[in-house]
């Protein structure tokens, strides 16, 4: 059994994951040896070699260190990984990253946020709050706070906000005090293969609440726990949020539970999804105790995730957004988000579906979100972890919209077409969505802009 205390040397495979960069992190603050190895060099991983953790690109047993005393791996390495049969081979101790955050958090208070969809967003928001208003927490996200330019941050109040990733069944290690649900619909079908068993998966998670602990989950989610606590944009949720209204792109509104309200909340991050994700986000601060008026400036100075909804661009004759949107549902808030706010613009999309058997299981949710878009422009499947299936492009999703309205490019296509639309002035409302590389081109439309 590997007792955490006694590692003064880590090696992480798939360093550059968002989790996995967090918890490297975590152990660099803590004075450990940290290392590790990523397929390519992202904004991420220099920032970890700017902060001291060494990261190679070649999957190179010879490179890896042999005086690890624990190798971290992501589930998304593949198992003829050179690097993790050496380990393997070798007798190292190997865990999953899901494994080594439940050691973590073992003796902590933990906040741990689940859901297919906003659960990077609340987790954020939460851990944004406890700091803001000097509640004190440690964090481990799944995106980059905007605020703080880190999905790690850590404090000397022993509580924990933890983003409870559902892939891998990997969140089944935590053990929290509050748990929030954001979402249950079907996705890592890969993993699941049906939606019944995502659903079971979320029950199994409410259950790992510690006696006395509360459930707090997304109103109409079919879940049970005691307490609980439901949270929503109306008013048969116990927290719900209302009267909402849009200044100049940002939202205003109130949350009330009871005979406890808060008016007047500013968050200046787009889509009315992300409203309610700020109502789950101030459920928890209130179950913690925070102030009020504490929660309000927290909420009014939160910028935001990075690829969640962010506003590359933000003018009154232009709007350039970019999202981590690789879900149909995720899509269809992001598309009808951006539309109330910017309806008298053309809203044009570029999306790179993720991964060929999500575009397979999911291909009619797709379609019938990116037809809400005025002008889709489709990047071929990003393959991730995954190998080809014969008969699933992007031209699979295109086929299924409105005729003509999709059109399939690849990345150096679409910077012409943008060049081109500029100089037109025929871009006013621009997203770009997907979780795979597609971020790489947000510099560079950025700078077209």
């Amino acid at each position: 059994m590997v007792d955490l205390k006694d590692i003064k040397r880590i090696y992480f495979i798939g360093i550059g994951g968002i989790g996995m960069s967090a918890l490297a992190r975590y152990f660099h603050f803590h004075g450990k040896i940290v290392s590790g190895y990523d397929r390519t060099a992202t904004v991420l991983t220099r920032q970890l070699e700017d902060e001291g953790i060494p990261v190679h690109y070649e999957d190179d047993p010879a490179a890896a260190p042999k005086d690890a005393d624990l190798v971290v791996y992501t589930p998304a390495v593949p198992k003829d990984h050179r690097e993790w049969l050496y380990y393997k081979e070798h007798g190292y101790p190997l865990l999953k990253r899901s494994e080594v955050l439940g050691m973590i958090t073992s003796s902590s208070f933990n906040i741990c946020v689940a859901g297919t969809h906003g659960k990077t967003t609340v987790s954020t928001m939460i851990a944004h709050i406890l700091r803001h208003t000097g509640y004190g927490c440690n964090a481990f996200l799944g995106g980059i706070s905007v605020n703080y330019n880190s999905n790690f941050w850590s404090d000397q109040r022993n509580v924990c906000v933890v983003e409870a990733d559902e892939y891998d069944r990997s969140f089944l290690k935590l053990s929290p005090d509050i748990a929030v649900i954001t979402a249950m619909d079907a996705d890592h079908l890969d993993i699941y293969g049906t939606a019944s068993a995502v659903h079971e998966a979320f029950v199994q998670f409410s259950g790992r609440l510690k006696p006395g602990g509360l459930l707090l989950n997304k109103k109409g989610l079919d879940l049970k726990g005691d307490p609980q606590w439901t949270y929503g944009l109306d008013g048969g949720a116990d927290f719900f949020a209302s009267d909402i209204t849009i200044d100049q792109g940002d939202y205003l509104f109130n949350v009330q539970t009871g005979d406890w309200w808060l008016e007047r909340i500013a968050l200046a991050m787009g889509g009315r999804h992300n409203v309610e994700n700020a109502t789950a986000a101030i459920a928890v601060a209130h179950r913690l105790g925070i102030a009020g008026d504490k929660i309000i400036a927290a909420v009014a100075a939160f910028r935001g995730v990075k690829r969640r909804f962010e506003y590359i661009v933000k003018k009154p004759n232009r709007v350039f957004i970019d999202d981590y949107a690789h879900h149909p549902e995720e899509l269809r808030a992001l598309i009808t988000g951006a539309k109330e706010l910017f309806g008298g613009m053309k809203c044009t999309i570029i999306f790179q579906p993720h991964l060929f058997s999500r575009t397979r299981d999911f291909v009619d949710g797709f379609a019938a979100s990116l037809d809400l878009a005025d002008e889709v422009f489709l990047l071929p499947i990003y393959p991730a972890r995954e190998l080809p299936i014969e008969g699933v492009t992007s031209r699979l999703i295109a086929g299924k919209m409105t005729p003509g309205k999709a059109i399939i490019v690849d990345k150096q296509e679409i910077l012409t077409i943008i060049k081109d639309k500029v100089a037109k002035d025929d871009l006013k409302l621009l997203i770009t969505a997907g979780a795979g590389d597609i971020d790489t081109l947000v510099q560079p439309i950025r700078n077209i802009l």
